[in-house]
C-alpha cells in the first residue's frame, strides 16, 4: 500500500520541478525578447530568440504601447509520463516590459 503512494508522490515532486523549470524558462524567454525589441531588433528576431530561451510548445507574443514594449510567455505544463493530457495541467505565464531606446 505505501508503494502507490510513494510513486504518486515521485510523479507530483517531478512534475513540481517541471512547473518551476517552465516558469524561470518562460521569464527568461520574455526577459530576452523584450530587452531584443527595445534595442530595436526586428520582431521576428526577437521572437526567434524567445523561442529559443522558452519550453518546448511555449507561445510568445510581443505588443508595443507607446516607448514601452511587453512580451508575454505562456506554456501548459501537463503530469508527466501516461498521464500526459489525460490529467491536470499548470498553465505557467511570464511577461517582461522594457523602455524602447531611442535611435
Amino acid at each position: 500500500m505505501v508503494l502507490p503512494v510513494l510513486a504518486v508522490l515521485l510523479v507530483l515532486v517531478l512534475w513540481s520541478v517541471a512547473v518551476i523549470g517552465s516558469q524561470l524558462r518562460c521569464v527568461d524567454a520574455a526577459r530576452v525578447a523584450a530587452r531584443a525589441l527595445a534595442r530595436g531588433e526586428a520582431p521576428a528576431l526577437a521572437l526567434a530568440v524567445a523561442g529559443d530561451a522558452a519550453p518546448r510548445g511555449a507561445r510568445v507574443r510581443t505588443s508595443r504601447e507607446g516607448d514601452l514594449v511587453a512580451v508575454d510567455v505562456e506554456v501548459v505544463e501537463a503530469l508527466p509520463g501516461p498521464w500526459s493530457g489525460h490529467g491536470p495541467s499548470v498553465t505557467v505565464r511570464a511577461r517582461a516590459v522594457a523602455a524602447a531606446e531611442s535611435p
